[in-house]
């Protein structure tokens, strides 16, 4: 049989289960065979990955699509995804109608992203959980998210009135409904923020370490109780969205048993890479904060461990001006898609000693099986052709103004990471070869559909 592709000898990472030299072949967009090294075939195109992983493909769970440019987000920040070796992304979507804006903006995706991408329903009100088993169906999308921050006054400032512990719980009743349904939150408990912020402000405080002390990681953990508690007496599937904290992790540690409805981590590259105490200022704000060193080094042992289930990076891709000001006015988040790869070889292999098999998990196997992504996230006959090609002798250097991204900025701008991606493939379609996007005016990105 001739090949359409091949990516020849180089070293297979096949998530949570190890590395293997060999090659693997492809046909019509999916993985027709793993070859071993001394296997010669024909294709229509060889890639020499010698001495180089051949991953599967990131997949991003948890960006902002829309946040930065919504009329060009999908084909400028997929082809930034590109770079970083991320063949498919997950976004959260959030509007009044559902119904009505769903549609359109799966279809604005499809004609301009160059990865493939799926989303979450954001749920805000009590139309959103009422609607919800049938919007699950009509779209496919069995993933939702609660955001716990925008409680009260905090959500009334933004315009969501109706954010409470009932509609928490609702959300949860539905959701276990849904066929793979799971069920993420936003822990943050917004309404005792004011009894720190106050002072701080008060004393003309205005840095980073402020921005975390204003909400300490155990106003996080105890949102994490009440999801995991309301997850198990619903018997629904939750998940923790971008964890911050170490006693957020062993709240976890404590309550996961058999017979329970299983309660997933994810945390992003933030909180595994930069600490409160970054010389970023304003650019390092984000919610939940970035934590002491204490923390990451927890989060980490998290990851090794297997009680963190994903990592993703939380891409937002605002402008940098938006980051002006003092740390009470400027905005929170900021782009990272790019950085998920450099930065977990760089902290988690190279510093820490992580196999990288375990790494991939966390941005592949494990995301599609939690959101329940078809032919999605492992190495294996039959699967889709989607791979990073990562040089672990290469470098990567942060430039924000290499990548296409709406944003202009960067919290890592200028550091170098070890570890490089030299080819992005999609569906057996090669995106990003050799530092530049492969074919930048295509959008072969297409909808993941789960129902």
């Amino acid at each position: 049989m001739s090949y359409d592709l091949v990516l020849k000898n180089g070293d297979i990472v096949f998530p949570a289960e190890g590395v293997r030299r060999g090659s693997i072949a492809v046909k019509n967009g999916r993985i027709a065979a793993i070859l071993d090294p001394s296997e010669t075939v024909s294709a229509t195109r060889v890639i020499d990955c010698s001495d180089k992983w051949i991953l599967p493909g990131l997949i991003d769970p948890h960006t902002h699509v829309g946040f930065g440019d919504k009329e060009n987000d999908w084909a400028t920040e997929t082809r930034t995804a590109a770079f970083g070796g991320v063949t498919g992304l997950m976004s959260f979507w959030r509007h009044e109608d559902l119904g009505a804006s769903t549609g359109p903006w799966i279809e604005a995706g499809e004609a301009t992203a160059m990865t493939d991408f799926g989303l979450h329903f954001g749920v805000t009100s009590r139309r959103h959980v009422e609607e919800l088993g049938a919007l699950s169906r009509r779209f496919g999308i069995t993933s939702i998210k609660v955001y716990l921050m925008y409680k009260g006054a905090t959500g009334a400032a933004k315009g969501f009135t109706e954010v409470d512990d009932a509609l928490l719980y609702s959300a949860m009743q539905a959701g276990a409904k849904v066929p793979g349904g799971v069920v993420s939150v936003h822990c943050e408990n917004t309404e005792v923020i004011p009894i720190f912020r106050e002072p701080l402000k008060d004393a003309g405080r205005d840095d980073l370490v402020a921005w975390d002390e204003q909400s300490p990681g155990f106003l996080e953990t105890e949102n994490v109780f009440r999801v995991a508690f309301f997850g198990e007496k619903t018997g629904c599937p939750v998940n923790i969205v971008h964890m911050s904290a170490a006693e957020s992790l062993e709240q976890v540690r404590r309550m996961r048993r058999p017979g329970r409805p299983p309660i997933n981590i994810e945390t992003c590259i933030h909180y595994l890479s930069l600490s409160r105490d970054a010389d970023i200022g304003t650019i390092g704000k984000v919610n939940p904060p970035l934590r002491p060193q204490s923390d990451i080094d927890a989060l980490w042992e998290g990851v090794r461990e297997g009680d963190i289930t994903t990592i993703g990076s939380d891409h937002v891709p605002r402008k940098r001006a938006t980051k002006e000001g003092s740390i009470w006015t400027a905005t929170a988040g900021f782009p990272g898609i790019a950085q998920i790869l450099p930065v977990l070889v760089e902290e988690g292999y190279y510093k820490r000693g992580i196999p990288i098999e375990r790494l991939a998990a966390t941005t592949s196997r494990n995301v599609a099986a939690l959101y329940s992504l078809p032919n999605k996230g492992s190495i294996a006959p039959g699967y889709d052709a989607d791979f990073a090609v990562v040089d672990p002798a290469g470098t990567t250097t942060v430039d924000p103004a290499e990548h296409p991204s709406h944003s202009d900025y960067s919290p890592y701008a200028g550091m170098t990471f070890r570890g490089a991606v030299t080819h992005t493939v999609l569906r057996g379609t090669t995106v990003f070869e050799d530092g530049a996007l492969a074919c930048p005016d295509a959008a072969p990105g297409a909808y993941i559909k789960r129902l």
